[in-house]
């Protein structure tokens, strides 16, 4: 599905992603974790075309998208929803719905786009009932379900998701990382960026470690969850120190 290899990014004279390589199999969840600063979200603006790289391969599909403008490798199959949400604010949650089937509306598939927009109602029940609604006058939560929703009107085959826990309340966050793994299971491949490496790694089915701009761990899920060095760096907690009983 997407393939990536050897990737230097950098922004004027500052290095910011160094040799990165990595791959998402079709239908995997994959998450990528690392603190503030790591290059998280250069790699995925990066895929996406927002961002050039200074060298290195990006294969979507088998397709080379190094020089491939947004829009098109929108159109190939790949969304991704922001950092921060970025909803129009002014513009109905419906709106907003809908401005992410462009690509859809160009295919001349109106059927279609109404059909995603019952779908995206149905993972995120309150968006109907505000879709009348000033985007910019819902909560974070609600915000979120709205970047997501706008994202798979795209009806992407790859959904590339950044931070998507950022200042929800635990409640919400739960409910955000269920309908990402609600919508990966019905066929969905996800590409998941996060800080908080215990929720995203919980429904990956592998991950990367990504520090200062370079990958320095990889494997399974429940590897990244037992390894002593994320524990101690992502996790919160000492591994032998939990081991002998210590707090």
């Amino acid at each position: 599905m997407l393939r990536i290899r050897n990737l230097d990014v950098a922004y004027g004279p500052v290095t910011v992603l160094r040799r990165v390589s990595l791959h998402v199999n079709k239908g995997e969840v994959v998450a990528i974790v690392g603190a503030n600063g790591a290059g998280k979200t250069t790699l995925l603006k990066t895929i996406t075309g927002l961002v050039r790289p200074r060298a290195g391969e990006i294969a979507l599909e088998g397709q080379d998208v190094v020089r491939t403008s947004t829009e098109q490798t929108v159109a190939m199959g790949c969304s991704l929803v922001p950092e921060g949400r970025q909803v129009f604010a002014s513009m109905s949650v419906r709106d907003n719905l809908l401005m992410g089937a462009h690509v859809q509306y160009r295919r001349g598939k109106k059927d279609e786009v109404a059909a995603d927009l019952q779908r995206v109602y149905g993972l995120f029940p309150v968006l109907e009932k505000r879709r009348d609604q000033f985007a910019g006058t819902l909560s974070g939560g609600e915000q979120q379900m709205l970047a997501m929703g706008r994202a798979l009107m795209a009806r992407p085959s790859l959904l590339m998701l950044d931070e998507p826990s950022m200042g929800l309340a635990p409640l919400v966050m739960r409910d955000i990382f269920a309908t990402v793994s609600r919508v990966a299971s019905e066929g969905c491949t996800v590409l998941l960026v996060e800080q908080n490496a215990r929720s995203a790694l919980k429904i990956a089915d592998r991950g990367y470690v990504l520090e200062t701009g370079r990958i320095v761990l990889q494997g399974t899920a429940e590897e990244l969850l037992a390894n002593q060095d994320v524990q101690r760096a992502y996790l919160g907690r000492d591994v032998n120190e939990e081991q002998e009983g210590r707090p």
